[in-house]
């Protein structure tokens, strides 16, 4: 795995989304808060309109349409944030209205759409979109996007040989995913497995966060209270071992005094098989992004 480096200027860039949900929302709203687009310059498409203006508005974004072509006619690079079972229909929809947008198809080669749909392999997005001819990247990312903490994997469908733009947009694409957080470029098949680390992984440490804080609830402690220190004390802990680059055991031997109320704690969640039930859970939901794909 290697991640990407090095500042570059998108402001003549124009970035779609063709859907508006909450992974599309998460990437916009980090690179807006990062610098790194403004929101004049992207375009997002779904089927509710007023629904895209009441949400992304007040984001600053107004150009949003009902038209997935007319995102793919005006953005180089295209985000396709839709649920894997809608991809046929979204393939149908661009493909009906390509017929009436001139010359659509023709300058998709130098474009890249960047699919975050899990399961769904460069392959089956090559066949999908063939009528089009543009490049494909596939990512997982996650939701702490939004606030720059994102991690994401991505693997690409080109090579060396594609035309210098659409190379020079891959490399936008690596800034835009580094500039949200960890980003790492993998071989696709290793998407599906670490896909229940990295993309199901926020859902795992928010029921995580939750438990502790009921747990402060359950000692007398208010609850609004108890979920903030909650919250601070994972963001902490995560922030000691990337920036400390100690293993997690060693830290947690290091807050271990002998007898005392933390070896007390661990040795609950021992008997909960919490470490068990955290790598089951990655298990699994690896096992379901296979089965999608």
């Amino acid at each position: 795995m290697s991640a990407s480096t090095g500042a570059r200027d998108l402001s003549k860039l124009n970035v779609g989304f063709i859907g508006g949900g909450n992974m599309a929302y998460a990437i916009a709203a980090g690179l807006f808060k990062t610098g790194v687009l403004q929101p004049n310059q992207v375009i997002v498409s779904a089927t509710n309109l007023n629904n895209l203006r009441v949400r992304w508005n007040p984001l600053g974004v107004t150009r949003v349409t009902t038209s997935n072509a007319q995102v793919l006619q005006e953005a180089e690079i295209v985000f396709l944030c839709v649920k894997p079972h809608v991809l046929p229909a979204c393939k149908e929809s661009i493909l009906v209205e390509a017929e009436s947008i001139q010359h659509l198809a023709s300058h998709c080669h130098e474009k890249v759409m960047v699919s975050i749909l899990a399961g769904v392999t460069l392959a089956r997005l090559k066949d999908t979109f063939s009528f089009l001819n543009i490049q494909h990247v596939r990512t997982m990312p996650n939701t702490p996007m939004q606030v720059g903490a994102g991690c994401t994997i991505y693997s690409a469908g080109f090579g060396k040989h594609c035309p210098g733009i659409v190379l020079s947009y891959y490399e936008d694409i690596k800034f835009m995913l580094n500039q949200l957080g960890l980003a790492y470029e993998v071989n696709e098949a290793q998407m599906d497995g670490i896909t229940g680390l990295t993309g199901c992984g926020p859902a795992f440490v928010y029921e995580i966060i939750e438990a502790l804080a009921d747990g402060g609830v359950k000692q007398g402690i208010a609850r609004d209270m108890a979920l903030k220190m909650a919250a601070q004390t994972v963001m902490g802990a995560a922030k000691t071992v990337l920036e400390t680059g100690k293993h997690p055991a060693v830290l947690k031997d290091e807050v271990c005094s002998p007898g005392g109320a933390t070896i007390h704690g661990v040795h609950e969640l021992e008997k909960g098989a919490m470490r068990a039930t955290l790598m089951n859970a990655v298990e699994k939901s690896a096992a379901r992004a296979k089965e999608l794909s």
